[in-house]
C-alpha cells in the first residue's frame, strides 16, 4: 500500500510541476491568444511591438551595440497618430510570442508609412534583416527572423488560391480565411537541409555568387516533395560538389527567414578521404574547397570587415553566431579538437 501511495504522490507532484511550469503556461496563453480573437485584441492594448518597414526591422544604436526596441501600445498609438487611419494599424500586427510574465509580443510592418518620420521620431533606423542578424543580440535574432517570415507570409497570401477572393487575417495572424470558399490558410515552412561535409580531417565550405565577399558556409538545399532528410542531404552533396555521402548525423534545426520561412535541418556527413576530389556545380556555386582545422579556427575569429588583406585579397569568414551553419562549423572544430 505504501508503494501505491508513493506512486500516486509522484504522479501528483509531476502534474503539479507541469501545471506551474512557466513554459507550459506561456504556451497555453499563446494558444488562447491565437484561438480567442477578442482576447487577442485586448492583448494588443497591453502588449509590446517590434517594428518593421517593408520587412526591415527597426534598430537603435547604443554605443557599439544595436538594440531591438519593444514599443508599448501607448508608444505605438502616439506614433501612429501622426498618420491617417491610425486606429486600423494595430489590427495589422501579428503575434510572435510573449514574456514569462505573459506580456504579448507583436510585430507590425509600417511599410506604407513614411520611413524617415518614424526613424526620426524613435531615433533609430530600419535595417535589412541580413545585416541586422550580424549585429543584434542572440536572443533577439530568432524573434526578428520569425516575425519577418510571418509578415512576409501575410503579405503574399492576401488572396485565396481557389477563388481569387481576399483572405482575412485573424487578430493573432496565425491564419487567414477566405470567406467565399471557407478555406483556412496557415503559415507554412519549407524544409531545407544544411550540411557540413567532412573527409575526417577537413571540412568543405562553399560560396554562391550572391554571398558577401569572402563568406563561406555549409552546403544547403530545399527538400524535394516525397523525399526524406537523408535523401535530400545525399542529393545536395552529390549535385553541388560531386561527392558521395558515406555516413550522416543529424545535429539541430533552426528557423531561417531567407528566402522566406525555411526550417533549416543541420547535418554532418562524412565522405571517403580517398574520394574527396571536388567536382563543383558552377551553376550553383562560385567556389567550394576544403578547409583544415587551423584555417577554420582562424576564420571563426574573423569578422567581415577584418577579412580584407593589405593586397586587397579577402580572407575567408563564416556566417554569424546566430546561423546554424556557424553552429555546425563549431561542432566540427570541437570534434576535431577532442
Amino acid at each position: 500500500m505504501a508503494a501505491v501511495y508513493q506512486a500516486l504522490h509522484r504522479r501528483a507532484s509531476s502534474l503539479l510541476c507541469r501545471l506551474h511550469s512557466t513554459y507550459v503556461r506561456k504556451m497555453r496563453y499563446l494558444n488562447k491568444l491565437k484561438e480567442d480573437d477578442s482576447l487577442c485584441r485586448q492583448a494588443q492594448t497591453s502588449g509590446t511591438f517590434y517594428l518593421f518597414h517593408n520587412l526591415s526591422p527597426f534598430l537603435q544604436k547604443a554605443g557599439k551595440k544595436y538594440l531591438v526596441p519593444q514599443l508599448s501600445a501607448a508608444e505605438m498609438r502616439r506614433i501612429l497618430e501622426k498618420f491617417p487611419e491610425a486606429e486600423q494599424w494595430l489590427e495589422k500586427s501579428v503575434l510572435i510570442g510573449c514574456s514569462d510574465e505573459h506580456v504579448p509580443h507583436f510585430a507590425l510592418d509600417l511599410g506604407a508609412l513614411e520611413k524617415s518620420v518614424i526613424e526620426s521620431e524613435l531615433q533609430g533606423s530600419f535595417t535589412d534583416l541580413r545585416k541586422a542578424l550580424f549585429v543584434v543580440d542572440g536572443k533577439d535574432s530568432p524573434l526578428l527572423a520569425s516575425a519577418q517570415s510571418l509578415l512576409r507570409w501575410h503579405d503574399s497570401h492576401q488572396y485565396c488560391s481557389k477563388t481569387g477572393q481576399p483572405t482575412q487575417k485573424n487578430p493573432a495572424g496565425s491564419k487567414r480565411v477566405c470567406q467565399a470558399s471557407g478555406i483556412t490558410y496557415y503559415p507554412q515552412v519549407s524544409p531545407v537541409v544544411i550540411t557540413l561535409v567532412s573527409d575526417g580531417s577537413r571540412c568543405l565550405l562553399a560560396r554562391q555568387p550572391s554571398f558577401p565577399p569572402g563568406m563561406f558556409t555549409a552546403l544547403s538545399g530545399f527538400c524535394d516533395v516525397g523525399k526524406n532528410v537523408e535523401e535530400a542531404v545525399r542529393r545536395e552533396v552529390a549535385e553541388e560538389v560531386g561527392l558521395e555521402v558515406e555516413s550522416l548525423r543529424y545535429s539541430a534545426s533552426q528557423h531561417w527567414p531567407f528566402p522566406s520561412g525555411s526550417l533549416m535541418l543541420g547535418c554532418h556527413v562524412l565522405v571517403g578521404a580517398q574520394q574527396a576530389e571536388i567536382s563543383m556545380d558552377s551553376l550553383e556555386l562560385e567556389e567550394a574547397r576544403w578547409f583544415g582545422l587551423e584555417e577554420i579556427v582562424e576564420g571563426l575569429k574573423r569578422e567581415p570587415r577584418s577579412s580584407k588583406q593589405d593586397d586587397g585579397s579577402l580572407l575567408p569568414w563564416f556566417p554569424p553566431k546566430q546561423a546554424i551553419a556557424h553552429q555546425l562549423i563549431c561542432e566540427w572544430v570541437r570534434q576535431q579538437s577532442a
